[in-house]
């Protein structure tokens, strides 16, 4: 089949709209080569792969093929040691990731066969290699740099170059800022000259700045030197450098390396790849056109059911009906021009290409197209003037062609045969011609004009006539294929309808044979009873459809008083089941509390038995203590004399006079009577003759023992409720600055050694400012970054003066 046959019938356009669904320039490739096969074994695989792609779209979507290119060379020059560009290995690794995508996606929901599914079939073939796709993406950041992390050598390299650009950095801001080479620098800036550090410098001070020239500026005002200082740093970047490019290099070769190992799978990949996209391109097509796969034949029958040309508007397509094969093998269709015929003939002539390419096409499910070995087609004006052929003469070569190549295998398409020269023999032309293609085997479909091949076909075995309904009452063509009977050409009522006089119509109607006149009139006859016929068929349409609905109605309403029924006794069968649950669930309810009523029970006899116990020690032990009370009595401070009731136990809850508080006793008093107390997080020590008994009530003081005394207890609040650490994220600078140094008052005050500053990473701002301020502040013996597991450098740790 010729690329000529193939833009008539227009199938270059649907191959156009196949690439554009496709998600790679290998699968738009495969489109460009689609054509039509003519072995119906290799027809109906094709047309089973692209109706088991929809399958796949319709119950998980299409699979992401995104990032398929063609690899293959890059691949084969792996494998002969060739060293690949950082793209090359960024599209291995693209078709790598393809595969893995499109296997999961396979893998995902299930309900797809294997076995049944050829699509689902093919992705099993793929191969996916996970460690090296992740090593080309950890190592290759984009198409022109290497990451840190390819290896650890190229990451030491590369923090070694940072130090020194570091250090040179420093070094010539030193220059810079200095007030000797103030007057000597054109700019305050480091630039870069070569790979070299350099300073801009005056060039009329070229002999006071010692250096090495690198540039100079278009107007020659300025040199760019590199320093003296920092010529061995520059050198030594330029050496790390040298080493940083062999290690890419060696890090690129090796990935190579891993590339050529696995080029078997990742051609295969590749190539699966491809066929996958483009099923799936061709089953999109399908669905964008709601087209269904036909049965296939080789026998020549077609049976179109409701076919719409893919290339008409959807909204404006009417569907036409054809078939041809069975009783007859030619169809001879008449009819208005602009009414339908042409459309018709490339509709049957394209859907028959589209299905031999192993395209759905937009018709009913239940449509039937041939294979035929051979596609002809003489459709469209093909005057030439170039090469001084008339329409006629160009339509007649083609014809020729034709009838030297057509066979029984063959699908033959003419329009308007006979047309462009004397109607008589244009006529008996067309009828010998359409006779020999017949006599050949040929499937044809005609369209014509002519009055005579109307009634050669109504009386030649083998042959069929069609027409193009046209609505005379509106002087518009209906679009819709009748088969089985002949046009009429409507010359006289169109010519009434428009306005023509009676009286010329009638005079014209005298010039008419009596045979012409008969035939005619059996149109007309014809016509009408098909009309009566089609209107009988309409009516028993109805019928049958009110009846499809009423057994479809009375169908769901059993379905849904089952369903019903069904619902209600499931539902009745929970609610006994909650019932019994609860009940369940609140006699272990009950049982769980009558256990634990009898193990309070028994707990309560122990306690009491054991108070009792407790009762005869602590009178064995207040005799003890009175004893012990007598001989262990110091003197009080200042002169008070104050005693303990009991010797002092850890865990012991007192009361002090200092700090108008209770206190928890870590330590018994020493020989000088200092006793080890806590009070919130503060631990302190305290003399025996400031603490009393819980609960004992304090005595009278003097003012300035008051005023002690308050001072000591807004010490304890302090300690109790200020915590070791302050979050001043989302404050603004001056904000955080306040609160920081209210916060830093505090915790001197509840002597707390180490707090923490949060302030978070963000850009910075607020660490640096709240740095500056510990650096001034006299409270603040040092301060650090939070280490790992401290928050890092979202963080600030504080040591205070106490």
């Amino acid at each position: 089949m010729d690329s000529k046959l193939l833009n008539t019938l227009e199938f270059n356009i649907v191959r156009e709209r196949l690439a554009g669904l496709t998600s790679s320039e290998l699968s738009v490739r495969l489109c460009e080569e689609l054509v039509p096969f003519t072995d119906i074994a290799t027809v109906s695989e094709k047309l089973r792969e692209t109706d088991d792609a929809v399958a796949v779209i319709m119950q998980k979507g299409r699979p992401p093929l995104g990032g398929l290119t063609d690899v293959v060379p890059s691949v084969k020059r792996a494998c002969g040691g060739s060293m690949l560009s950082f793209t090359e290995l960024l599209s291995i690794a693209g078709v790598l990731k393809a595969a893995r995508r499109t296997i999961n996606h396979c893998r995902e929901g299930g309900g797809t066969e294997e076995t049944a599914n050829v699509i689902v079939a093919k992705i099993g073939f793929l191969e996916e290699d996970y460690r090296l796709e992740t090593d080309i993406y950890r190592c290759i950041v984009s198409e022109d740099e290497m990451s840190d992390d390819a290896s650890p050598t190229l990451s030491d390299i590369r923090k070694k170059i940072a130090r020194e650009q570091a250090s040179i950095r420093d070094k010539l801001n030193d220059f810079i800022r200095s007030s000797k080479y103030s007057k000597t620098i054109q700019d305050d800036v480091i630039t870069v000259r070569g790979d070299r550090y350099c300073i801009p410098v005056k060039a009329e001070y070229r002999s006071e700045f010692p250096g090495i020239v690198h540039d100079m500026s278009g107007s020659g005002q300025t040199l760019f030197i590199e320093p003296a200082s920092v010529v061995d740093s520059n050198n030594k970047i330029r050496e790390l450098r040298v080493k940083e490019k062999q290690e890419i290099e060696r890090i690129t070769l090796l990935l190579g390396a891993l590339c050529a190992e696995k080029a078997d799978v990742i051609i295969k990949d590749v190539k699966l790849l491809a066929e996958i996209d483009f099923a799936f391109a061709k089953a999109s097509l399908g669905l964008s056109m709601k087209a269904h796969k036909p049965q296939i034949n080789d026998r020549g029958i077609i049976n179109i059911v409701k076919g719409r040309h893919p290339l008409i508007d959807p909204r404006r397509v009417v569907p036409i009906s054809v078939y041809i094969g069975k009783n007859f093998k030619t169809l001879v269709i008449t009819g208005p021009n602009t009414g339908g015929k042409t459309v018709t003939l490339k509709t049957v002539g394209l859907f028959t290409l589209m299905a031999q390419a192993g395209l759905l096409v937009p018709c009913e499910s239940t449509s039937e197209l041939a294979v035929f070995k051979n596609v002809f087609a003489d459709i469209g004006d093909e005057q030439s003037i170039a090469q001084s052929l008339s329409t006629f003469s160009a339509h007649m070569s083609n014809i020729v062609r034709i009838m030297k190549g057509a066979g029984d295998d063959a699908l033959v398409l003419l329009d308007e045969l006979g047309a462009g020269t004397d109607p008589t023999e244009g006529a008996a032309l067309a009828m010998a011609i359409l006779e020999s293609l017949y006599q050949m085997g040929a499937t044809t479909l005609a369209t014509t004009h002519y009055s005579e091949l109307k009634a050669f076909t109504a009386t030649t075995e083998g042959f069929e006539n069609a027409c193009c309904e046209f609505d005379v009452e509106t002087l518009s063509p209906t679009y819709r294929l009748m088969i089985g009977v002949p046009g009429k050409s409507n010359a006289f009522a169109i010519s009434g309808k428009l306005g023509l006089d009676g009286a010329i119509i009638a005079r014209a109607g005298e010039f008419l044979s009596s045979e012409d006149v008969r035939f005619e009139d059996m149109l007309s006859d014809i016509e009408k009873r098909r009309g009566e016929i089609e209107e009988g068929h309409r009516k028993i349409r109805e019928l049958t459809e009110e009846a499809d609905r009423l057994r479809r109605e009375l169908d769901g309403e059993k379905a849904q008083f089952a369903e019903k029924k069904a619902e209600m006794v499931k539902k009745a069968r929970e609610e006994a089941a909650a019932v019994v649950a609860d009940a369940k669930k609140e006699s272990d309810r009950m049982l769980q509390e009558l256990r634990k009523l009898l193990r309070d029970a028994e707990e309560g006899r122990n306690k009491l038995r054991d108070a009792e116990a407790i009762g005869r020690e602590f009178g064995r032990m207040s005799d003890e203590a009175e004893n012990a009370k007598i001989k262990t009595a110091r003197k009080p401070v200042s002169g008070e004399q104050v005693e303990l009731d009991t010797p002092l136990l850890p865990g012991q809850t007192l009361y002090s006079a200092s700090i108008d508080g209770k206190v928890t006793v870590l330590k018994p008093q020493d020989k000088d009577g200092n006793v080890s107390v806590q009070a919130g997080i503060m631990k302190m020590m305290l003399h025996v003759s400031d603490l009393k008994i819980a609960g004992e009530a304090p005595e009278p003081q003097d003012d300035k023992k008051r005023n002690k005394h308050a001072s000591n207890k807004s010490l304890v609040e302090k300690a109790l409720n200020i915590k070791p650490e302050l979050d001043v994220r989302g404050f603004t600078a001056s904000e955080a600055l306040s609160v920081t140094d209210r916060y830093l008052d505090d915790a001197v005050g509840a002597r707390l050694e180490n707090v923490t500053i949060i302030h978070g990473k963000g850009t910075g701002v607020l660490r640096k400012e709240i740095h500056n301020m510990l650096k001034r502040d006299r409270r603040v013996r040092e301060f650090r970054i939070g280490e790992f597991g401290e928050g890092d450098f979202g963080v600030t740790v504080v040591k205070l003066k106490i």
